[in-house]
């Protein structure tokens, strides 16, 4: 590969041309499922190598541009260089380019290029303008057409030359860190993890470790594009496959890392956050303390209750463990109705729990100016009573866990299951209580709610119990159970037969 790894992420609306730009760019159709080549739109991250002029090789990371799947577009952003945002023609500026905007800002990439696409089916010079006010900082604007070609070697041209002075992940120092987005089985090969590297290297044969679980597992083999290597240094995807785990005890959101690394899950992380400011109104989104938010980092996801410090400075008081490092980017989305507020910098992986204090605002100040932590046993704070993550889960809560998680919205009833396991699993953050004898994944809970929400967006803004059974494919007690569980939430509120979307989340 000519120069130093680079990822290159796409963005943009839903139908504004991303997977056929980058097919037509790469020769690679990134969607890959069936049902996304019935439906016409991409749902899961795709990848593919683009070549340049100048002979350098970018990974590329497409995503989804539908309003259902930011949150695979921001697991796929995350470990990116620089981005290829596409505005149709046709249609301008849409919602989801300013939310994956939005995202890019709230990770940091600054660095990229907007392709006009459908330059061959209508004027591209409004589009272009709006491009303009939105992204201003971008590098090049170029209209481009898919279908006929036009605009197509320009845009490779622009990519190259802003790689030419983007910096690579590979030549900063730091242990290897790669946020698994895919795991998979290879008949003879067994368990497979993608990602994107973050730090460092890999090498073959060498012992890593896989967290929040704590397992250890060695590399059997290496490939970048689906090319054997002895060695993947970071800034590109790379699939680690591994001995020692099964697939059942893998999952997305997982992070694999050199075992010598001091890098840890924790419930608790101090940041510096930046929130969007909205159309028209107030100067910027509106964030209190005690809002209930979902925290983005890595491929990982985890609700949270925000508390403010004084400033720019909050602390993420995590339902669910984080693996993060000092300076990583989070970003911070609002759950009902979904939308990005903004994001920022982690100062403290491992903070205790505390509130706002003088000492306290002066170290997370000089944290984020880069200086070494002034002595942080003296911070005024109380002491944490919940940072500790829970011990690593058994083969038998793993288990569990993946009957969960396969169980969908018709899990078993908890008189069925191993009370100690489901223990496990509940501290552990991966099964949520829904009733007084369901549990089930958060994962799944997470996909109804999308789905729950989505509906209801498109009833007018309220749902039923017999609308959300028959969206669900599932019976009248599975459904009433999980709107029961919104309700408590606070993303829906119970209105005689109707349960109505709140207008956002609010604090206790």
């Amino acid at each position: 590969m000519s120069g130093a790894p680079l990822t290159l992420g796409t963005a943009g609306h839903i139908d504004h041309g991303k997977t056929a730009l980058i097919r037509s760019l790469t020769g690679t159709d990134t969607d890959r499922l069936p049902q996304e080549r019935a439906r016409g739109i991409s749902i899961e991250l795709g990848y593919a190598e683009l070549e340049l002029p100048s002979g350098r090789r970018l990974s590329v990371v497409d995503v989804p541009g539908h309003e259902r799947f930011v949150r695979a577009m921001v697991a796929g952003a995350t470990g990116i260089d620089m981005y290829l945002m596409t505005v149709a023609a046709d249609d301008g500026v849409m919602p989801q380019t300013r939310e994956h905007a939005a995202v890019l800002r709230a990770l940091a990439v600054d660095r990229g290029v907007v392709a006009v696409t459908k330059a061959d089916l209508s004027d591209a010079g409004p589009a272009v303008d709006q491009v303009g006010e939105l992204m201003p900082a971008a590098g090049a604007v170029i209209p481009v057409s898919a279908r006929t070609g036009e605009g197509l070697e320009r845009l490779r041209e622009a990519i190259d030359e802003i790689a030419s002075h983007a910096p690579s992940r590979s030549q900063a120092p730091g242990p290897a860190r790669l946020h698994i987005d895919r795991v998979f089985t290879v008949r003879g090969a067994g368990t497979v993890v993608t990602g994107t590297l973050w730090s460092g290297t890999i090498t073959r044969g060498e012992e890593l470790t896989l967290l929040p679980q704590g397992l250890r597992a060695r590399v059997r083999g290496l490939q970048i594009h689906d090319r054997p290597v002895e060695l993947a240094p970071a800034g590109q995807r790379v699939a680690v496959n591994l001995s020692g785990v099964g697939v059942d005890q893998v999952a997305r959101g997982d992070v694999l890392a050199s075992s010598a690394v001091e890098l840890r899950p924790t419930y608790l992380a101090d940041v510096a956050l930046e929130l969007e400011r909205p159309a028209g109104g107030r100067s910027e989104r509106e964030l209190e303390h005690g809002d209930r938010v979902q925290i983005h980092h890595g491929t990982r996801e985890a609700p949270a209750r925000v508390a403010w410090l004084g400033g720019r400075f909050w602390q993420l008081r995590l339902e669910q463990p984080l693996v993060p490092a000092t300076r990583d980017r989070v970003v911070v989305r609002q759950i009902a109705p979904p939308d990005t507020l903004g994001g920022g910098a982690i100062l403290d992986p491992h903070p205790r729990k505390h509130g706002p204090g003088r000492v306290l605002t002066a170290r997370l100040a000089g944290l984020e100016r880069g200086e070494p932590d002034p002595a942080p046993e003296r911070v005024e704070a109380a002491p944490d009573v919940s940072a500790e993550p829970p011990p690593p889960l058994s083969p038998a809560a793993l288990a569990l866990e993946q009957r969960l998680r396969a169980a969908g919205t018709e899990p078993p009833l908890d008189a069925e299951l191993d009370a100690e396991q489901l223990s496990a699993l509940r501290a552990a953050g991966r099964a949520v209580r829904v009733s007084r004898t369901l549990h089930y994944h958060p994962e799944v809970l997470e996909q109804v709610r999308e789905r729950v929400i989505a509906l209801a967006q498109r009833r007018g803004g309220a749902v039923t119990l017999a609308e959300v059974r028959d969206e669900l494919g599932t019976s009248r007690k599975f459904a009433q159970a999980l709107l029961e569980h919104l309700d408590a939430q606070r993303v829906t509120i119970r209105r005689e037969d109707s349960h109505v979307l709140r207008a956002g989340p609010r604090p206790l």
